[in-house]
């Protein structure tokens, strides 16, 4: 039998009315390029979910034709592309409203703080995005940082109990946002940011500045939330705080959202 004799099971019609808001592939592993500021791009590897809405009169999507378009974007995996995508996504598919999650580790090269030794640290981001009648974007990045804890400080003869946090930043953009610019206002609101190599000399800085520097989540929330409202080109966006507290078997949480204008 060839090929275009082959039944189409998935465009079998089906009685039973039931609209799908999601259906698609999730967990595809592919490697992906995205805007890096300081190098224009960077070669990382995505984890891919890509979603259509699938009408009630159609039994099944087409789960090969996700991963046709993700190769024709081969390499174009940035926000400026996102919108592209979702499109050939709709038309490919037969589809309203089209969706794709991209996650993916972006590393950034950082000097030490005294011995300036560079190292690359890796953060967590992720371009989640939606076109229907209108096409929606949000860039999430997970900061790993630092809080040293201001009760602790204050209370406390003998130093103070710290530990890492992530800050979690989403942001829906008017303009191009870096994902380098989200992690530099996160590291900023932070008692200290985190350094894949320091020798002694930085560890001494670092240590020495995070306890000049105590911070609550709930200041690091807060600290973050005033550089993004200065910022014209951020319409909208949400900080969630964790900090995986030394002293307790659970941890310490602040989380806040805002539309701007």
């Amino acid at each position: 039998m060839f090929q275009d004799e082959l039944p189409d099971v998935q465009n079998e019609k089906d009685d039973r009315h039931v609209y799908i808001d999601k259906v698609g592939v999730s967990n595809i592993i592919y490697p992906i390029v995205v805007l890096d500021r300081a190098n224009k791009v960077q070669h990382t590897v995505g984890n891919i979910n890509m979603f259509v809405d699938l009408p009630e009169n159609f039994r099944g999507t087409h789960m090969s034709r996700f991963v046709e378009v993700l190769n024709v974007h081969r390499g174009k995996m940035t926000i400026r592309n996102m919108e592209n995508i979702l499109e050939d996504m709709r038309s490919h598919l037969n589809a309203k409203v089209a969706h794709i999650e991209v996650e993916f580790d972006y590393f950034v090269l950082k000097k030490s703080p005294v011995s300036e030794i560079e190292s690359y640290t890796p953060y967590k981001a992720k371009f989640m995005a939606k076109k229907g009648k209108n096409f929606d974007f949000v860039l999430e990045v997970k900061v790993p940082i630092q809080t040293l804890c201001p009760c602790s400080k204050e209370i406390s003869d003998r130093g103070a109990h710290n530990q890492r946090a992530i800050a979690d930043v989403s942001v829906r953009m008017k303009r191009l946002v870096w994902i380098e610019e989200i992690i530099e206002a996160a590291e900023k609101a932070s008692s200290s940011p985190l350094y894949t190599l320091l020798k002694r000399e930085d560890e001494k800085y670092v240590t020495e500045h995070a306890y000049d520097n105590p911070k609550f989540v709930e200041d690091v929330a807060r600290d973050i939330a005033v550089q993004l409202e200065a910022d014209e080109r951020i319409a909208w966006y949400t900080i969630k705080v964790t900090s995986f507290e030394s002293i307790h078997p659970h941890n310490a949480y602040a989380c806040l959202s805002k539309k701007k204008g």
